[in-house]
């Protein structure tokens, strides 16, 4: 069903486009198949980086041998100054652990807005290795720890003491040396809040803030892996070799505690998918020369590479890598064959939905998104929004009970008196107040559920209108509340998203086969995370930045930002095993001077 079918005012952009049905897009498990793309933020932040030549300096490296100590980066953008602050301390074994409930962790940091005088360093040493239980600092815009990757870490120290470059199936295996636990922003914790942000030049798309202070720790774990093999061994110790820098990511671990920022921030998701599907609509309606087909056939080949190198452990993803994988060599000859035309992308798009699988054709829109980087990135600025949902108190009620019938038809699908369909439970943990599930019919605390449920309360919103309306037809929507005032939230949030098309998540988060992890990769795509691999179905890891720019490129000033823009699916590199210099201490510890960077 198109935009103009559901009732919404259509753009004259839109009206020239063929949007996908939003049915389709909005369906938890073809979310859950998303990926990575040129819209993601990780990939617009460096873009804007390199493109305003933001500079990235060391102001003080204060480590001692076993890598324990202080690291500051100044970054300097056309309009401010911002500080990375990282803190690194010793940690027991024992005491490592990726829960939320951790209180220790190898590096703390924070991003902090201006200058950092003593007396702020001398604050946030004391605060920020405590994390929620500090009492942050208002100029401070991220909040953030890590964990080593103790295999990765050992190894890497090990070889280049030794004079040797790390084995690069280590990072195809395990694509990092950190990985964050958590990364806060928005107010958190007494951390500065959002308002402090949305007219920031610098940082007024969602998340560039944190996704900045993920790329600052990428650069200190490479700093202070160097710094620690020159310390161990200084007359072998060799530095990273440039390949494996760019294919050392950040990795993050995460869980239940993401899902609910996609139900909360239903506006925030319509402008995210929504641009997302814009762009690809525009792209679709190209038409395609052989330069892009030679350049599609290119991406379709490394992405087959490099989804043949993500390791999981996870049975129903590994099998879900090699269904795609096994779809790409059958999608190349399709593209090889068939003759150029103004339908082609079109063609390839339901060639791909009718033969193969969601992670397949989702792939193929992402990759479909970079043959047009003029195109796809002007809508990376249209990712943010301010929220509110209105209330219409006047709107008669009988339009509303036609409105949930329209456009949320499909929270109306539904039996919710079969037990398959009420079988979870959304509820918040004592312990930290994070998010969790609940077996309905098996486990206490179904009387605190949290409001995540969208379909249930939709579907009883409308029971109760339709059995209000047998009395009152000509009611209005502020007669129905006075009434029945618990029903008044989701009121307010059916009158305003039904205006849009992509907002909703058109599932029933109380189904028994429903998947929270669907609800974490869709996130964690518009992150612009990389080898997703689940550890159960209620958390996961994934790899930040893998196949980044390194800040020592982003100095240099690069002409060519389109070639320079080029580096998702990263692919294991081959190394030159040849002897390297041994590290000094200036390629170690750079000056500001010497270091120029900018990132």
């Amino acid at each position: 069903m198109s935009r103009k079918e559901y009732g919404v005012r259509l753009s004259s952009t839109e009206q020239r486009l063929r949007l996908r049905a939003p049915d389709d897009v909005m369906q938890l498990e073809r979310l859950g198949s998303l990926h990575a793309s040129r819209l993601s933020f990780v990939r617009s932040l460096m873009r804007q980086m390199a493109r305003q030549r933001w500079r990235i300096t060391t102001t003080r490296f204060e480590l001692d041998a076993h890598g324990h100590g202080v690291a500051i980066y100044c970054l300097q953008t056309p309009n401010k100054r911002y500080h990375g602050v990282i803190f690194s301390q010793a940690l027991e074994d024992a005491a490592r652990s990726d829960r939320v409930i951790a209180e220790a962790w190898d590096v703390t940091f924070g991003v902090v807005e201006g200058d950092v005088d003593d007396a702020l360093l001398e604050q946030m040493a004391a605060n920020v290795p405590l994390q929620e239980a500090g009492r942050q600092h208002p100029r401070i815009l991220v909040l953030s720890r890590a964990n080593r990757s103790l295999r990765n870490f050992s190894s890497f120290l090990d070889a280049l003491s030794a004079g040797h470059q790390p084995q690069p199936e280590w990072l195809t295996n395990v694509g990092y040396l950190y990985r964050t636990t958590a990364v806060y922003g928005n107010g958190k914790f007494g951390i500065a809040d959002y308002d402090r942000l949305k007219d920031n030049a610098d940082f007024h798309r969602p998340f560039s803030a944190q996704m900045l202070a993920v790329y600052l720790l990428r650069h200190f774990s490479i700093q202070q892996i160097e710094h620690m093999a020159s310390a161990r061994a200084p007359e072998t110790a060799v530095p990273l070799a440039t390949s494996l820098r760019r294919y050392l990511g950040i990795g993050n671990s995460t869980g239940l505690g993401m899902a609910p920022f996609l139900i909360n921030h239903p506006q925030l998701v319509q402008r995210w998918m929504e641009s997302r599907e814009l762009a690809l609509a525009e792209v679709t309606a190209q038409v395609p020369r052989e330069q892009e087909r030679a350049q599609l056939l290119a991406l379709l080949q490394r992405a087959e590479i490099h989804l043949r190198q993500t390791i999981t452990d996870d049975h129903e993803q590994a099998l879900r890598n090699q269904e795609t994988v096994a779809s790409l060599p059958e999608l190349r000859v399709w593209l090889e064959v068939v003759p150029l035309g103004p339908e082609l992308w079109q063609e390839l798009i339901d060639w791909s939905r009718q033969q193969h699988g969601l992670e397949a054709q989702e792939l193929v829109n992402t990759l479909l998104l970079e043959l047009y980087p003029d195109i796809v990135d002007r809508y990376e600025d249209s990712m943010a929004v301010t929220e509110g949902l209105e209330l219409t108190p006047d709107m008669p009620l009988v339009h509303l009970k036609q409105v949930i019938e329209t456009h949320y038809d499909w929270a109306l699908r539904f039996d919710f008196t079969q037990g398959e369909n009420r079988h979870w439970f959304w509820y918040r943990s004592v312990e930290k107040e994070e998010p969790r599930l609940g077996e309905r019919d098996k486990e206490a605390g179904a009387d605190k559920e949290m409001k995540l449920a969208i379909a249930p309360r939709v579907a009883d919103t409308h029971a109760a209108i339709s059995q209000y309306l047998e009395e009152n037809p000509r009611a209005l929507v502020v007669e129905f509340l006075i009434h029945c005032p618990r029903h008044k939230d989701i009121v307010r949030r059916i009158q305003t998203m039904s205006s849009t098309s992509f907002g909703e998540i058109r599932a029933n988060l109380w189904a028994r086969d429903m998947k929270p992890m669907h609800l974490l990769r869709t996130k964690l795509s518009f992150f612009g995370a990389s080898r997703f691999d689940p550890k159960s179905d209620r958390w996961v890891r994934i790899t930040l930045f893998q196949g980044a720019p390194l800040v020592e490129e982003l100095n240099a000033e690069p002409d060519d930002l389109l070639a320079f823009d080029d580096w998702s699916f990263p692919l294991e590199p081959q190394i030159n095993r040849e002897p390297v210099m041994g590290i000094t201490e200036t390629s170690q510890q750079e000056s500001p001077q010497a270091m120029g960077g900018m990132s």
